[in-house]
């Protein structure tokens, strides 16, 4: 459930992201506008010109599109999740200010696209940073919906993506008109419904004549056939790189007896400096500067009417020249209204940009979901080759402690001897007996079937230490295995690991197999020290063999914690610390030794939890202790591994 909540804000986040950028980069001149209104309430318009207001409308654009692109595909997740939170931080302390004061009417988040009150921006906001902080909180959680490796064709191609259609903006006209003056209005209608008392997008619309004085709105509005409108908010700032053609088509305007106005809001000295540059002859209207920035986005523009409807608008990039006016509008296309619709251009967008992404996207799961079954076959195959060729042995090995007198022990290993000898086990069983058990237990069961060994060996070699039993006496017995480093040998007898390795040293220079004991207390377990202290245990005392050594070593985990107190480790966090013992066997002899060496549990093992146990992949016994001491008990566990 966390998973799909976190991935439901992150595609509301990134729907919002990519909305609000891409409406912003098709009309980066209406943001440049927005932002010019925002310094002029900070009183800070005067030191910041047009052209870095509108690079920051270009930047601010492509970073919300790249970012909600990033969000999209879980790009960078952790960096990228961050970043959103921390914009959404910023904006919405932001606009509870723009809510409270209202020093703009609208935010401009959405550009034209969606006007919201500042109200509701702040509440939009309010969600959007909540979302954010839950996605940031578990950023991981995020799905993928391209590889790491094909990450960077996404975030270059959105940034090209994104920029080009801001510059193309800039150059002709923005790609979709989210305004009330987009070619396909019709302006007759709606000056009339304004006239009549209705609420209006149109009410600061007029055009006044400069050298009479009349308003000509309604005639320009109503008059039958075509009207040029040369739109130039500014003269004193309009660019004039295409003088000519203004002329030409005012010309052309004139030959055919269309009406050719020039609608601004400078004043007397603004257009005398016009007429004197380009010789114009047209007449000059006033109307609203901000009524004209909203009708086009170029200074100058220009814009066809035909029958008070909205034809045509040209940036003065790409005015029409001779070729395209050598006729009759009525019989010319650029004198009907175009045949690029919403939707034509909306597929576009979509055959440039979302259908080549969208196919690199399928592409790039297909090639990761191949590459996920090959690996898993692989895996497969690798896992039942190493099933099949692996040379560690499964053992079962019994720990009879100090239990049982001579007969006691006689006869228990006559009784598993025989059990075992008529229904074979599918394991090695070893019985560790005390001292002096060996030699008798030795001469009554076959060592084929069960091995022999002692519980401990001195570690001097020979000489005057009374009670002690060395390493080639427990061989003389017939023992093949000893077991060393028991948790009680450590506790009880204080055996440190230099005792250890020279016993260690001893056993194998005299033939014998080491079950070697370590494990942590459950003051180490609860401090969550088992890994140091297995690993410390095995340095001290074993790591220092060689590699032909080591291999007659076998590990017996004994999880202390786990012996005798009532509490139990589940099979899962056996198999965790068997695992994590094999590995450093790995890093010190390499992955072959490590996939040889036989790791027992000898943690409260019984017949009712070593099946459990020993299904785990790095189990591979038990070190039994009391269940040992009877038959039944001791051949339920060796017959798990059936």
């Amino acid at each position: 459930m966390k998973r799909i909540a976190v991935n439901i804000a992150r595609l509301v986040l990134a729907a919002t992201l990519v909305f609000s950028g891409f409406v912003k980069a098709v009309d980066p001149m209406g943001t440049q506008y927005k932002i010019a209104d925002y310094l002029e309430a900070l009183h800070l318009g005067a030191f910041v010109p047009d052209f870095m207001a509108l690079g920051v409308s270009i930047l601010l654009s492509a970073f919300e599109f790249g970012l909600g692109i990033c969000l999209l595909f879980a790009i960078q997740r952790r960096v990228v999740s961050g970043l959103t939170l921390l914009v959404m931080s910023i904006m919405t302390p932001l606009t509870l200010w723009l809510a409270l004061t209202n020093p703009v009417s609208d935010c401009g988040c959405f550009g034209d696209a969606v006007t919201l009150t500042n109200w509701q921006t702040f509440g939009k906001n309010v969600v959007l940073l909540a979302l954010a902080a839950f996605v940031w909180k578990w950023p991981l959680e995020m799905l993928r919906f391209i590889s790491r490796s094909n990450q960077w064709i996404v975030i270059n191609y959105s940034a090209i993506f994104i920029l080009v259609v801001s510059g193309w903006s800039l150059y002709s006209l923005p790609y979709f008109d989210f305004r009330p003056y987009h070619v396909g209005t019709d302006l007759r209608k709606g000056w009339q419904q304004m006239m009549e008392g209705h609420e209006s997008p149109y009410a600061d619309f007029f055009i006044e004549r400069m050298d009479n004085g009349e308003d000509i709105t309604e005639q320009t509005l109503s008059a039958p056939g075509y009207v040029f409108l040369l739109v130039a908010p500014y003269l004193e700032q309009a660019d004039d790189s295409n003088l000519d053609l203004i002329n030409e088509i005012s010309a052309y305007a004139e030959d055919e007896d269309i009406p050719f106005y020039c609608l601004t809001s400078s004043g007397t000295k603004g257009i005398e400096q016009w007429q004197d540059a380009t010789g114009a002859e047209y007449p000059f209207c006033l109307t609203d500067g901000t009524t004209l920035k909203t009708i086009i986005r170029s200074n100058p523009g220009l814009v066809l009417l035909h029958n008070g409807v909205i034809i045509r608008k040209w940036s003065h990039n790409m005015l029409p020249t001779e070729h395209d006016l050598h006729g009759r509008l009525e019989h010319l296309d650029i004198g009907k209204l175009p045949e690029d619709s919403v939707p034509q251009k909306i597929l576009t967008i979509f055959l440039w940009y979302v259908l080549p992404l969208l196919v690199l996207s399928i592409a790039d799961r297909f090639w990761a979901w191949t590459r996920w079954v090959k690996k898993r076959k692989t895996n497969k195959l690798f896992k039942y080759l190493k099933k099949k060729t692996t040379m560690r042995k499964k053992i079962v090995a019994g720990n009879w402690k100090m239990n049982l007198n001579l007969q006691e022990g006689v006869a228990l290993a006559k009784e598993l001897n025989e059990a075992l000898k008529a229904e074979k086990p599918n394991c090695g069983v070893v019985i560790c007996t005390p001292f002096i058990h060996l030699a008798s237990v030795a001469q009554v069961i076959d060592q084929e079937v069960i091995g022999l060994g002692a519980e401990n060996c001195a570690d001097k070699e020979k000489g005057a230490f009374t009670g002690e039993v060395s390493a080639e006496m427990v061989k003389s017995t017939g023992a093949q295995y000893v077991i060393l480093g028991h948790s009680e040998r450590r506790e009880y007898y204080k055996e440190t690991p230099e005792i250890l390795k020279e016993k260690v040293l001893l056993a194998l220079k005299n033939g014998l197999k080491v079950i070697f004991c370590i494990g942590e207390t459950l003051a180490e377990r609860e401090a969550n020290q088992q890994n140091e202290v297995v690993k410390a245990e095995l340095e001290g005392s074993v790591f220092n063999l060689s590699e032909a050594d080591f291999r007659n070593i076998v590990i017996a985990y004994e999880p202390i914690w786990a012996i005798g107190t009532g509490k139990t480790a589940t099979a899962e966090q056996a198999e965790e610390i068997h695992a994590y013992i094999r590995s450093i066997i790995a890093a010190k002899y390499g992955q072959a030794v490590a996939d040889d060496t036989s790791i027992l549990y000898g943690g409260s093992c019984k017949a009712s939890n070593a099946p459990e146990l020993f299904a785990k992949p790095d189990i591979d016994g038990g070190l039994i202790g009391g269940a040992s001491l009877k038959c039944a008990d001791f051949k339920g566990i060796i017959d798990a591994w059936k």
